[in-house]
């Protein structure tokens, strides 16, 4: 009888154990299986300048699966931009789709992973209202600045000199007025005095003095004749 109870003892702690690591290998089980909340989308641009959209996959379980993109218009799928199979990481794996996306566009996204995902991206991805790509997004590095070359040095210019130059030193000469210039032996002459007539009027003084002379003369021979007749 003892014996009984302790068996169905036992039976009943191997029982509960049995479905308490059911339950936590179910959790755990659930906790690593592929799920829609895994993946998440993103539209950007890559170095060169180029529109893409980004699928990540965080799925630790590693579990392939097919992303589709579609560009949405009223609603209604307009193209499909591309199809591609990802398997997710626990950092993350990335799927790039190349895609011109213009501002505000809206892109379905659509996960397939065997039989635990079959559905859409919730909400669709909407392209950010910013201008489209265009230029690249990493700064350009800066050219080396070259060195600014050395410029010859310019010559000192020539000082003026101090002394003026023999022509602007030499006053110009005052115009002369239109008489002939006096010759030497006249020039002498004038700082003496006399002129040019000087010898004319000497001879003729001289010839008032002989005149003279003989009028005195003749007057006293005639004085002496009439003293003695």
């Amino acid at each position: 009888m003892s014996i009984s109870r302790r068996t169905a003892r036992s039976v009943r702690i191997l029982g509960v154990a049995s479905a308490s690591a059911a339950l936590v290998l179910g959790v755990a089980g659930n906790a690593l299986a592929c799920d829609i909340g895994d993946f998440s989308a993103a539209a950007a641009c890559d170095d060169n300048g180029k529109g893409i959209i980004t699928v990540t996959d965080t799925d630790a379980s590693g579990v392939e699966a097919e992303v589709s993109v579609y560009l949405e218009s009223n609603g209604a799928d307009e193209r499909l931009v591309g199809t591609q199979k990802v398997k997710g990481t626990a950092k993350g794996a990335t799927v790039t789709f190349s895609e011109a996306w213009a501002p505000k566009s809206e892109y379905r996204i659509h996960v397939t992973a065997g039989k635990l995902v079959d559905e859409d991206i919730s909400p669709n991805l909407t392209a950010p209202a910013e201008a489209a790509c265009g230029k690249p997004t990493t700064a350009p590095k800066p050219s080396a600045t070259p060195e600014p070359s050395k410029s010859p040095s310019s010559s000192p210019s020539a000082t003026p000199s101090a002394t003026p130059s023999a022509s602007d030193s030499t006053a110009p000469a005052a115009p002369g007025d239109n008489s002939p210039s006096a010759a030497a032996g006249e020039s002498n002459l004038a700082e003496t005095g006399a002129n040019s007539n000087t010898g004319m009027i000497a001879g003729i003084a001289g010839a008032f003095v002989v005149a003279g002379g003989g009028a005195v003369y003749f007057a006293m021979r005639r004085r002496n004749s009439s003293k003695t007749g």
